[in-house]
């Protein structure tokens, strides 16, 4: 029976999954009685945009607050209905449930105040909003280390092994957060290791398609051990942090740093291609 309007949009990070999570967890019911419409005004009139890392961070806040206020009009219906205290009603996925006696949803919307409630084509229902704006956020920390082998005859980097450690605060969808860091990974490495754009000289591109501009395969991306640190942030919802592009920043350094004890010069460009390897490994 809940609907969610957001005013952010779902790329593929796995945004609607969670905040439909957190209106789960807050309205405490199932998350197949969770439905969600986002990217669209009509649902939600305003969003600050589906970019630095603002998927959970912010519009997931924003859902919290929105859910926070919805369970505080149903259980102050319940307490009006039954008249017994906020601390004897429970939400659950059908109602209200005090003692042994679950109130229904309809019951509960008809004793919300008229100004909470608004007509739809299912019949009344109680609306809330949540607002945030991401004027207060913290900072997810990443941290990657590799161990690699160094051909210095061709300049060819393999790398053997993938470890990397992540801040996320309290990780909302182990799943989704993990395809998140192996994503961020294995896109650091194709602009550490292999992506150039090449130009003539006078600004023409020479790597116009992917048969000329080098992006990783799926042979040339280790298997990523994965952690995550046990912490929880007071400013996200549930101590959520963000992650989303954080996993790709410390790639390209540890890379370089590992390539720098392996054959004792450290490179300063990207990529470091084989031709700049192998260059190196001559200094």
């Amino acid at each position: 029976p809940y609907h969610i309007g957001s005013g952010t949009a779902e790329f593929g990070n796995g945004t609607t999954t969670v905040q439909a999570q957190i209106v789960a967890s807050a309205m405490s019911t199932e998350l197949s009685r969770v439905s969600l419409r986002h990217g669209d005004t009509d649902a939600a009139a305003y969003d600050t945009g589906a970019f630095a890392s603002a998927g959970t961070t912010v519009a997931g806040k924003a859902v919290h607050g929105a859910a926070l206020r919805l369970r505080e009009l149903l259980v102050e219906a319940a307490t009006t209905l039954s008249g017994r205290d906020a601390a004897d009603v429970r939400l659950c996925p059908d109602g209200a449930l005090v003692d042994a006696t679950v109130i229904g949803f309809g019951d509960l919307i008809a004793a919300v105040d008229a100004e909470h409630r608004q007509e739809s084509a299912t019949g009344p229902r109680v609306v809330a909003t949540g607002i945030e704006r991401g004027d207060l956020r913290s900072i997810a920390f990443n941290v990657q280390a590799f161990r690699v082998a160094v051909n210095t005859e061709t300049g060819a980097v393999a790398i053997l092994q993938s470890v990397h450690a992540a801040d996320a605060g309290t990780v909302m969808n182990p799943q989704q957060c993990l395809g998140q860091v192996e994503g961020g990974v294995a896109q650091g490495i194709g602009s550490a290791l292999y992506e150039e754009i090449m130009l003539d000289g006078k600004g023409v591109p020479l790597t116009p398609v992917l048969r000329t501009y080098r992006v990783p395969q799926m042979a040339d991306i280790p298997v990523t051990e994965v952690m995550f640190a046990e912490t929880s942030d007071r400013l996200g919802p549930y101590g959520a942090k963000s992650m989303s592009e954080s996993p790709f920043n410390p790639v390209a350094a540890a890379l370089a740093n590992a390539i720098r004890r392996a054959i004792g010069t450290r490179p300063y460009e990207t990529p470091m291609s084989r031709d700049r390897i192998w260059r190196l490994g001559r200094t």
